[in-house]
């Protein structure tokens, strides 16, 4: 049996495999089982250890590429707007940056400077919204900052090289005071979105310029004879949503990886006996929320919708909860995503300064019940409870295609918040000295569940 094991570990999995999931699922299964028949290793009688022994047996080429899909890419020269339209209209969070200096022949490692996610665009772009709210009529007044994007490859053991390039950025100096926080909200007209979607700023300022805008990633691809435990490690441990898979030489990307994907496989291991040490389990016995209220950002329901937007910029969070007026229920969820829709639906707002929170909510959905949209946005919130397996929310998470969910008590008040990145961790766990030194100064450094 091993044999035919091997043949599937060392192979790329078929794309056009509809039960590619499942099968990989039982993959683990099949080793899962050997694991148990060692009798030579004690240490494998922990759960987590075998588990991780398992994962290190599989190489990232046997997981699933979604059939008829393409990487898309974007340009380094390609303006924000095009790159917004381009993100939105493949509903993707972010995307590799093409340096279309390179040569069409060139190895990745000189071909990519980055991965731009739409969160950095949107926070670029409230900046210059404090800009243009303190703004005496001068115009934008533009300067430059230094930010560094690069590329890093993993090897077997998490050693790697790292290719920089230094870039200079627009930035937009701050030219009114009083601005500094989130609760600046500009009080005129149209909304400084308007402004700044029609203004040539939004419309010629390059991706490539906004290297030093709030998460622009470096371009961190797997290798292809990288393992699962390493490509679950990077997803959860690490701040890294998404992850290319390329091979050494190689001008292209063959798959990218993100934690919705994994959630998705995840989702089709239910059932399987090796999923079941750690699915029936419940959050509280897990140790989750690991993010509890009191840590969390989050909105009242009648703040303005730019307030949430920008604590979100500000609190380098991806998203937050908006909070009933009287007590601690929450009523919507707002991403930083959301902002395509203030950039490419100027319909649902008329004053983007005094829209709230909960008016923002409902013109999203009634947009999207228009555009005839399945987006999680029209279903409100979802949540769960702390006795709630790790199975349910994976299912939940899975089906609404949602980054977190909300945990609420039995009233339904708020009482903490789960993210991908935290499901996915309590799969692995970082053997010690695994990655040795290789992500100082590469990526941030891990933090809160929130990102």
């Amino acid at each position: 049996m091993m044999e035919a094991v091997n043949s599937i570990i060392c192979s790329p999995r078929n794309p056009l495999d509809k039960d590619a999931e499942r099968e990989l699922g039982r993959l683990l299964e099949t080793l899962w089982d050997e694991q148990e028949e060692d009798k030579d290793e004690p240490s494998l009688s922990d759960p987590q250890k075998r588990l991780n022994s398992c994962l290190e047996k599989i190489l990232v080429t046997a997981f699933p590429v979604i059939p008829n899909s393409q990487v898309i890419e974007i340009n380094s020269d390609a303006s924000l707007e095009d790159a917004v339209q381009l993100l939105a209209k493949h509903r993707i969070l972010s995307a590799p940056v093409r340096d279309i200096e390179a040569p069409e022949d060139a190895s990745w490692i000189d071909k990519y400077i980055g991965i731009v996610e739409f969160a950095g665009i949107a926070v670029w772009l409230l900046h210059q919204s404090e800009i243009v709210a303190g703004s005496t009529g001068a115009g934008f007044v533009t300067g430059a900052v230094a930010g560094t994007t690069g590329t890093a490859t993993l090897g077997g053991s998490g050693i790697g090289a790292v290719a920089g390039t230094t870039v200079l950025s627009g930035a937009v100096t701050d030219s009114g005071p009083g601005n500094s926080g989130p609760e600046a909200v500009p009080a005129t007209g149209s909304g400084f979105f308007g402004l700044l979607t029609s203004s040539e700023l939004y419309r010629k300022t390059k991706v490539k310029d906004i290297s030093g805008s709030f998460r622009w990633a470096p371009f961190l691809p797997l290798q292809k004879s990288d393992s699962f435990l390493t490509m679950l490690l990077l997803l959860s441990k690490y701040r890294i949503k998404s992850l290319p898979v390329v091979d050494i030489g190689e001008t292209k990307i063959d798959n990218i990886i993100t934690q919705s994907t994994v959630m998705h496989m995840l989702s089709k291991c239910i059932g399987l006996p090796w999923f079941e040490t750690w699915g029936k389990k419940t959050l509280s016995e897990l140790n989750l929320p690991v993010m509890k209220v009191d840590q969390m950002v989050k909105v009242n329901e009648d703040e303005p919708v730019l307030k949430a937007f920008k604590l979100m910029s500000k609190k380098s969070v991806g998203g937050l909860p908006v909070i009933e007026k009287e007590g601690n229920r929450p009523v919507g969820n707002i991403s930083l995503r959301d902002v395509q829709f203030l950039l490419m639906a100027p319909e649902i707002y008329k004053d983007s300064g005094s829209v709230t929170a909960k008016d923002f909510l409902t013109a999203v959905r009634a947009h999207l019940h228009i555009k005839k949209d399945s987006s999680s946005v029209l279903g409100g919130v979802i949540a769960c409870q702390t006795n709630d397996t790790i199975e349910n929310i994976i299912l939940k998470l899975d089906n609404a295609k949602i980054q977190r969910i909300y945990v609420v008590n039995g009233e339904g008040d708020l009482e903490g918040v789960v993210t991908l990145r935290d499901i996915i961790s309590k799969f692995v766990q970082e053997p010690p000295g695994y990655f040795g030194d290789f992500f100082y100064g590469v990526v941030p450094s891990p933090r809160n569940s929130t990102v």
